[in-house]
């Protein structure tokens, strides 16, 4: 079974402030939180976990348990949004909750910053180029 779809940051914003049950789940390195910020959910009722898909040694293989300690369990129908830089880690986390049983599972559109623009930068599109909450790790 594939995921659910995709989101742009807005749905996925409407989807997390109008069901308690979502959560959104921000799949990338501790070191980009840090740097670049995190989506701020606290008008969402704070549903948002940090859960790497990728770590700086590799693929995180304690990713499934970890959603489990965000408070998600295969098989409860509780929607789940991952979030990434661009949509691609979220794409592939996406896909491997979905195949555990966890979701539906959403992905962001363009993620948290976009793909690199036509000036070399990111941050043209993307949960903040969209005016999104977001906050300083």
């Amino acid at each position: 079974m594939a995921y659910a779809g995709d989101l742009t940051p807005q749905q996925a914003w409407d989807l997390l402030t109008s069901d308690e049950r979502a959560l959104l789940v921000d799949v990338r390195t501790e070191g980009e939180w840090l740097q670049i910020g995190v989506p701020d959910a606290s008008d969402a009722g704070d549903r948002a976990a940090f859960v790497e898909w990728l770590t700086p040694a590799g693929p995180n293989p304690a990713f499934l348990d970890q959603l489990g300690l965000a408070g998600l369990e295969p098989g409860d129908g509780r929607p789940v949004v991952f979030l990434c830089r661009s949509g691609v880690r979220s794409i592939a986390a996406a896909q491997a909750a979905t195949a555990a049983g966890f979701g539906p599972a959403y992905n962001v559109l363009r993620g948290f910053e976009g793909d690199i623009g036509p000036d070399g930068q990111r941050g043209h599109w993307g949960w903040r180029a969209e005016g999104l909450p977001w906050r300083q790790a």
